[in-house]
């Protein structure tokens, strides 16, 4: 079965896990220094929040599944949607050690799809994510660059270049 994941970055720990803690009707399942978690019910979602993100706010989004098999098939989906997954074995993240893909959406929000195997007294971090992100931002760096250079071969044989100047 699988639960949607959130994990916002925020700058209170503290002040946020009060906050969570009542709008959810109950405490963290887990609860650390610098991250807490919610297994929730009804929604099935798995709220994460932490300090370790660059920003307050959404730092990524995911599925947590139980089976191998449900990974695997969201894995193949992704890899079909056309985007650079960028898979994790064994990976200890976020106080767990699981199996894990991340893929970045067109918007640049990362997505994490993952399968928890053991918790662990560690927070550990995740490579895959910084590769998947890498790679989004190349390929948007790449879709950029021939839109440019499309609009400006397109401007040009319109007339409408600025002539070769320092524009172009």
């Amino acid at each position: 079965m699988k639960r949607l994941h959130v994990h916002t970055t925020v700058r209170d720990l503290e002040e946020s896990v009060r906050f969570y803690s009542t709008l959810f009707g109950q405490e963290p399942a887990r609860h650390e220094t610098d991250y807490a978690k919610w297994m929730l019910e009804d929604p099935r979602v798995n709220f994460a929040i932490s300090t370790w993100g660059k920003e307050p706010g959404i730092d990524h989004l995911g599925f947590q599944v139980d089976e191998d098999s449900e990974l695997g098939e969201i894995a193949d989906r992704l890899a079909k949607a056309g985007h650079a997954v960028a898979p994790e074995k064994s990976a200890t993240c976020c106080y767990a050690v699981s199996d894990k893909h991340w893929v970045v959406d067109p918007a640049g929000t990362p997505w994490e799809t993952f399968r928890t195997m053991a918790q662990v007294k560690t927070r550990g971090s995740s490579g895959a994510k910084a590769e998947a992100e890498a790679a989004a931002l190349a390929a948007m760096n790449v879709a950029a660059a021939q839109s440019a250079g499309a609009e400006k071969g397109a401007a040009k044989k319109e007339g409408k270049g600025c002539g070769g100047g320092a524009c172009c």
